[in-house]
């Protein structure tokens, strides 16, 4: 089970071809107080997995997920409208962005593996004519940094460095498999054949 209602995740978790079905977490995403964003997005992507872990048959596995971007100490989540896409944009604008994804999976026995990835980005120097005009037609008001990679937020940027550029897309899907391997599943067998 893929413990988000994300359409970004569930269109990645499909590239695995194994079965699953979403659902949307029981779980209240409240940042703390001085927390690290890594700590925030493993924090964040257990608390999703654990509240419906109660949800799966046995055996069964609750994957979650949560993303948190970062860029000079300050945490850029989902800006939720066009005033504060621009101000995350403006403020990102020449800079390095890291996006460090949480990923937690749970088993109904009990069995757990958990990690976080990171997935560094460079913006460009934006104008803001550039910056309005991406705003106008992606409006990424539901991404973390205001940034949709996977569409036309990829011409916003000029470098980008880790190993999987899913981890971007808010779903590390190597880092999801090593996990599956941490818990004894291989995700091969997860396939059904035709």
């Amino acid at each position: 089970m893929l413990a988000s209602t994300s359409p970004y995740r569930a269109q990645l978790l499909r590239r695995l071809r194994f079965p699953f079905r979403q659902m949307a977490p029981r779980f209240v995403e409240t940042p703390q107080p001085g927390e690290a964003p890594q700590q925030m997005a493993l924090r964040l992507a257990e608390g999703k997995a654990r509240s419906l872990v109660t949800e799966v048959s046995r055996p069964g596995i609750v994957i979650g997920s949560d993303q948190v971007a970062h860029c000079d100490g300050r945490v850029l989540g989902k800006p939720g409208n066009y005033e504060q896409a621009t101000l995350q944009l403006s403020h990102s604008s020449g800079k390095w962005v890291t996006f460090s994804t949480g990923v937690a999976l749970l088993g109904s026995d009990g069995r757990q593996a958990c990690a976080c990835e990171d997935y560094r980005i460079r913006f460009r120097q934006l104008t803001p004519k550039e910056i309005e005009r991406y705003l106008t037609l992606e409006q990424p008001f539901d991404c973390a940094g205001s940034l949709k990679a996977e569409g036309l937020g990829i011409s916003l940027l000029e470098d980008a460095t880790g190993r999987d550029i899913t981890t971007l897309y808010g779903l590390p899907l190597m880092l999801l498999r090593e996990l599956f391997l941490k818990l004894d599943i291989d995700p091969n067998q997860l396939i059904p054949s035709q």
